[in-house]
């Protein structure tokens, strides 16, 4: 039986801790404007340090071989970020982005072989008429400071006179089959079709290329890249770090946030079946809380935390972390911390940030890195004391 996340909490003993005063702060240009700030968690005294600042409407950081990271603006913007001292680099070459709505330039992922064929891969939101948009993933070299030899790896058809709920997370798994989350752009039941890619999670090739093995690969009718359907929002999409099975977190609508492990071909109900409710009622969404035939969440929060980036954390400076998954809030402004075991969530910690956390990624020192929605990447790392 899934356990609600407030009872869950519950039982658990949940913390939730308040963060100092900084949010009048969070604007400034500068990085040593903002000091750092602690915060406690059950495990941990941590210290949450702004390493840069400026950014505009940022979406999505992805760290390169040599420390610094990638940042996408939804403008259609990206820059290679110094962490050392927060400068940045706008990158030339990016393909043409439509901002429509809740689109615009967004994830940005290496390619797993990067250091060999410099590939980085991007989702947009791209305009193929002048009342219609799709979710699309390109990729391009990175040399130097631009991007050449772009090509389209997949789109998300049918494109939509919407700005809804484009998804558009991406990640490869250890065979190099690369996964993207499609939101529904506000379609409804057609979520629940299979000749269309809304609400669903693709699976393709490094070039877009479908496996053969894909669920529905076969299937008249079916869109081959479909890998899972009945998603509403999801955006973020991760590999666990011992099963080394797919995640994805989906933003749904109040009280149906999701966390889901991936079940090739498995069907996660949006819209008919799911926990979240009417924004504008306190009804379900859906016909139901579960269903035969549809894949129940690991873990549901209620009330919706607006799930953004997450990550598993396997680093060393968190030992008590390991195998936790963190999950980002934008309309909660906090970083979620699920312990997870035998996919069960064991326990729930909320910390408190000055801001909507956008993305989540953890550094290769260790550190958690989260993108704020109001122009900022954050470390958090643990309090070192005076």
């Amino acid at each position: 039986m899934l356990i609600p996340a407030l009872a869950l909490a519950a039982a658990c003993g949940r913390v939730e801790h308040a963060f100092n005063e900084l949010g009048a702060r969070i604007g400034s240009e500068d990085p040593e404007d903002i000091p750092p700030a602690q915060l406690r968690s059950a495990l941990y005294s941590l210290e949450l340090t702004a390493v840069a600042t400026g950014l505009y409407q940022p979406w999505a950081i992805e760290f390169l071989p040599d420390g610094n990271l990638l940042v996408t603006e939804k403008n259609g913007k990206l820059f290679r970020l110094e962490l050392a001292d927060g400068d940045r680099q706008e990158i030339d070459g990016v393909p043409d982005t439509e901002i429509w709505g809740q689109g615009g330039l967004m994830d940005v992922i290496l390619h797993p072989d990067f250091a060999a064929n410099r590939w980085i891969y991007m989702t947009l939101a791209a305009a193929v008429d002048d009342d219609h948009v799709v979710t699309r993933v390109v990729r391009a070299r990175l040399d130097d400071d631009r991007l050449t030899g772009v090509e389209i790896v997949v789109s998300a058809d049918p494109p939509l006179n919407s700005g809804a709920h484009f998804g558009s997370a991406l990640a490869f798994d250890d065979a190099g089959f690369l996964y993207v989350t499609s939101g529904e752009r506000g379609a409804g039941l057609p979520v629940q079709e299979l000749g269309n890619h809304l609400g669903k999670i693709l699976r393709v090739a490094a070039d877009g290329a479908v496996p053969p093995d894909n669920p529905f690969a076969q299937t008249s009718g079916a869109m081959s890249e479909i890998y899972t359907l009945g998603h509403r929002n999801p955006q973020a999409i991760l590999i666990e770090p011992v099963s080394r099975e797919v995640w994805a977190i989906e933003h749904g609508p109040r009280g149906g946030d999701e966390v889901n492990r991936l079940v090739p071909g498995a069907n996660y109900g949006w819209p008919v079946v799911g926990y979240g409710r009417e924004y504008d009622a306190d009804r379900l969404v859906g016909e139901a809380t579960s269903r035969p035939g549809i894949e129940e969440p690991v873990y549901y929060f209620d009330p919706s935390i607006a799930t953004s980036g997450a990550a598993f954390y396997t680093g060393d400076e968190f030992p008590a972390w390991r195998g936790n998954l963190l999950i980002g809030g934008l309309g909660s402004q906090l970083l979620v911390r699920l312990e997870i075991a035998d996919f069960r969530v064991l326990s729930r910690e909320d910390i408190a940030m000055p801001d909507r956390v956008r993305d989540v990624e953890q550094g290769p020192d260790g550190l958690v890195y989260l993108l704020m929605d109001g122009g900022t990447v954050h470390r958090l790392g643990r309090e070192t004391g005076p």
